[in-house]
């Protein structure tokens, strides 16, 4: 009896100190980790709670494989919440659910009743902000902090200039997020909306007229601009299909032009946007003071058309469709058709 009960006690002390010393390097595995990921037990726990929400959503409808110029990447076949820089207005064109998106968004005329729960993450996207939204998706148009972005969720990058109108923009935008029915629709409403811009315009405009787009800068420099460089160039050159002045060709986005070079590549109708966040007003003062400027046979007919930079600078799909009755109304109250 006195043997056994020997036994028994020996074995209660190694499975004692067995237990005591796994509870200690599960200690110190913990604090390591903790430590070697730069944050505090509750920052670790945050971000994990956050992952594994994200997880959850982008289980919710499935997920497929995305290819991308950073590679393949794994995303919800129907995200939930989607965080972005400067596609807010492409994804809301096909009804996507943007949560938080660049600063700028929130001046564009287009988007105002669009933005409801949208929230401010900065540009470059702050990371703690984004994280805090609970993203399944992230979509930018720069790579800036493209790696922290994409621990927080799938995140896929589409450089500037991937789609260069609108049918095929709504289209791309359409397919990541799941609804190319919508996509579809939009391009039907943007095709009826052009069609029957055009037909406005029937009789008032010389089919042989040219249309310009100018914008002058802060700095007192001219540039003309294409039909894929916003100022409205889609609407006048895709959706009202007007010619642009014979200089200035499709190759052409972004050019900046001198007073000299200024009347080869004048148009019978100018647009001027200025880029002036001051507000000074002193550039565009003295444009409309310069003899160059006061000799083109558009200031003569009265056919320039001084516009808002934050209303015409837009170039996302609905700023586009919005600014084709914008575009309409001037060029028929110029011509006291309206």
């Amino acid at each position: 009896m006195f043997t056994r009960s020997k036994s028994s006690f020996t074995v209660m002390i190694l499975v004692f100190m067995l237990s005591m010393l796994v509870t200690a390097c599960g200690g110190n595995s913990g604090g390591s980790g903790s430590a070697a990921s730069g944050g505090t037990a509750a920052e670790t726990s945050g971000k994990e709670t956050a992952a594994s929400d994200s997880k959850e959503t982008a289980s919710d409808g499935g997920t497929r494989t995305y290819k991308t110029e950073k590679g393949d990447v794994e995303i919800p076949v129907k995200p939930k919440r989607i965080v972005t820089d400067y596609y807010g207005g492409e994804l809301l064109s096909v009804g996507a659910p943007v949560v938080g998106a660049e600063p700028s968004i929130f001046q564009n005329p287009f988007l105002k009743d669009k933005l409801n729960g949208v929230e401010d993450v900065g540009y470059p996207i702050n990371t703690e902000k984004a994280l805090s939204l609970k993203p399944d998706l992230i979509v930018v148009m720069y790579d800036d902090n493209y790696e922290a972005l994409s621990k927080i969720a799938p995140t896929i990058y589409i450089p500037y200039g991937t789609a260069t109108n609108v049918d095929d923009t709504v289209r791309l935008f359409g397919d990541i997020v799941g609804e190319k029915e919508k996509a579809e629709e939009f391009i039907k409403a943007f095709d009826e909306k052009a069609a029957a811009a055009r037909e406005k315009l029937k009789g008032v405009v010389d089919e042989n007229a040219t249309f310009g787009i100018y914008e002058l800068t802060d700095k007192g420099e001219l540039w003309t601009f294409g039909d894929n460089a916003g100022r409205g160039g889609q609407v006048l050159y895709n959706a009202l299909q007007l010619k642009r002045p014979a200089k200035n060709s499709k190759e052409n986005q972004t050019l900046q032009l001198s007073m000299e070079l200024l009347p080869e590549y004048a148009a019978d109708y100018m647009f001027l946007t200025t880029y002036d966040p001051e507000k000074k007003g002193d550039k565009l003062k003295e444009l409309k003071a310069s003899p160059v400027w006061n000799s083109l046979a558009a200031a003569k007919n009265d056919r320039i058309y001084y516009n808002d930079f934050d209303t015409f600078y837009r170039y996302d799909p609905i700023a586009i469709m919005g600014q084709i009755d914008l575009f309409v109304d001037m060029i028929l109250e110029h011509s006291g058709k309206k």
